[in-house]
Formats: C-alpha cells, sequence, structure tokens
C-alpha cells in the first residue's frame, strides 16, 4: 500500500492517509515504491510510473503510459494513452545529470505525446504551466517552458530551450527551432516552422514562417475591444509595413502605449529578443 506523503501544488488537497489503491489504480500497473501518488488519482492498466515522480490530486492516467522522474505533476490533469512524460532528454550533452520536469494543473494531454526534462547545460527544468491542451504526437523537448492556456495541435513540436507564452496556438505540425519565443496570443498555422522569435499577437505561416496579420480571432474570443484590436494592428503596420527599422517601429510603438498598454507587451517582447523576430 502507497502512501500519499505528496506535498500538494498551490490550490491542491491532499491528506496524508492510505490510498485505496485497488479502487484507483488498476492491479496490472507498475508503480515504484518512491512515486508520491496524491488522493483521487486514476491510474491504468500497463501504465508505468517511475521512481522520483509525484502526481498532484484528481490527475487521470490512462492506460499504457510511462512517466519516468524526477518529475512532478499538478493536480486535475488527464493524461492519455501511449504517452512518454519525463523522460531523459535528447541530447547529446546529457550525461545522467539530476534534471527536471513540472507540470501544472488542468492539462489534457492526448495519445502519444513526449515530453522531456531539462538539461543541466540550461536551468536543468522543463516546465508546463496550466489548463494546456496537447494533441496526439506534441513533442515538448527538454529544458522549454511552456505558459497557460495555450493549445498544440497534433503534431506540433518543440526543440530545446523553446518559451512559449501564454495562449498561443500552434496548428498541426508546426515546430520551433532552439532557443526561440513564441509570443502571448500569437498564432502559428499548419506546418509553420519559426527560427526567429514571433511576437505578441501576430499570426504566421510558412516554413520559414512569415508574418501574415493578427491572430484576431483568438483576440476576440479572449474579450480584447474593438477599439484595443484597432490600435494593436496600428502597431502590427508600423512594425511590418511602413518600411521602417526595428528600432524606429519601436520608438513610434512607444508613443502609442499611453492609449493602449497592451502595445507594451509588444515592445518588451521585441526588446528581450536574441533571435530576432519573425519580420
Amino acid at each position: 500500500m502507497l502512501t500519499a506523503n505528496w506535498h500538494a501544488p498551490q490550490n491542491c488537497s491532499v491528506q496524508d492517509v492510505d490510498l485505496p489503491l485497488e479502487a484507483m489504480i488498476d492491479h496490472r500497473a507498475i508503480i515504484h515504491p518512491t512515486a508520491r501518488i496524491a488522493p483521487n488519482v486514476q491510474i491504468g492498466p500497463w501504465t508505468i510510473i517511475g521512481p522520483h515522480v509525484e502526481i498532484g490530486e484528481g490527475t487521470w492516467v490512462g492506460p499504457h503510459v510511462v512517466i519516468q522522474g524526477p518529475t512532478k505533476i499538478g493536480c486535475y490533469n488527464k493524461i492519455y494513452q501511449f504517452s512518454s512524460i519525463g523522460e531523459a532528454p535528447q541530447d547529446r550533452k546529457f550525461q545522467g545529470e539530476q534534471t527536471f520536469l513540472e507540470i501544472g494543473d488542468r492539462n489534457v494531454i492526448r495519445e502519444f505525446c513526449t515530453f522531456n526534462r531539462g538539461t543541466a547545460q540550461d536551468k536543468s527544468h522543463t516546465k508546463i504551466g496550466n489548463d494546456n491542451l496537447f494533441m496526439a504526437y506534441v513533442h515538448i523537448a527538454h529544458d522549454c517552458i511552456v505558459g497557460n492556456h495555450t493549445i498544440f495541435a497534433n503534431n506540433a513540436s518543440l526543440a530545446g530551450h523553446v518559451v512559449v507564452e501564454d495562449f498561443a496556438i500552434l496548428s498541426g505540425f508546426s515546430g520551433a527551432f532552439q532557443f526561440c519565443r513564441v509570443g502571448t496570443h500569437s498564432f502559428l498555422a499548419m506546418g509553420t516552422m519559426i527560427e526567429k522569435d514571433v511576437p505578441p499577437f501576430v499570426k504566421v505561416s510558412g516554413y520559414y514562417a512569415e508574418p501574415f496579420g493578427l491572430n484576431t480571432v483568438g483576440l476576440k474570443r479572449r474579450g480584447f475591444s474593438g477599439e484595443t484590436l484597432v490600435n494593436i494592428r496600428r502597431a502590427y503596420k508600423t512594425i511590418y509595413r511602413k518600411g521602417l527599422t526595428l528600432k524606429a517601429a519601436l520608438a513610434e510603438l512607444n508613443t502609442m502605449t499611453a492609449t493602449c498598454p497592451e502595445i507594451q507587451v509588444l515592445i518588451d517582447f521585441i526588446q528581450a529578443s536574441t533571435r530576432g523576430i519573425v519580420r
């Protein structure tokens, strides 16, 4: 009998009690003695939970899933069959160092997803936020950071060290090169490959990616006002349509922030870019 000595992330409720494993965990699953399983976790048949894995309250793990540690999974996630979570990074620099994967709450991870731990050469962590949807065959490589409320459609893939900000959408078969950033509320069309950063609110398409306007549909769905959309569109035209250098475009954007604070998000992202932006 395993004991629920797992320490819950914020807003999770866990009690130190013996779990009725026969009711919640299929007898054909293999659970390492050091795994820490919170109350109300369901684990399907033929799933393998390795050492140093923590799973938060209410999470559902389907059949034929492999979860290796050190990995920490929050509350009320759903992990579907044949996914590989927390395996060693696919990186030749990796020499067995202790590295980590951390997954937040209420994520949906569909069939055949692969999420790898970090590497010691970066911060040793791969981090996934809350309320994300990962459709089948999504790959999250070592040292990536994924925010909240993102959508990864089938076969979307991230190389190592990629950052994806909140509410970004990656369509099917899209991908990001190492060290790229995908800005908040941005949209990658089907088959898009990015080798530079995608600014917030922008829609990109192609191999290699080129800008194709704003993610207007997504912004409307998330409650952006008509006035705000007009101002963001002005900012987009300043960057992409006026033929300005990026320095000159940023100077003009700075004059717009008083009437549209969202433009400051765009400015901060561009100024922090080390790879340059899709342009």
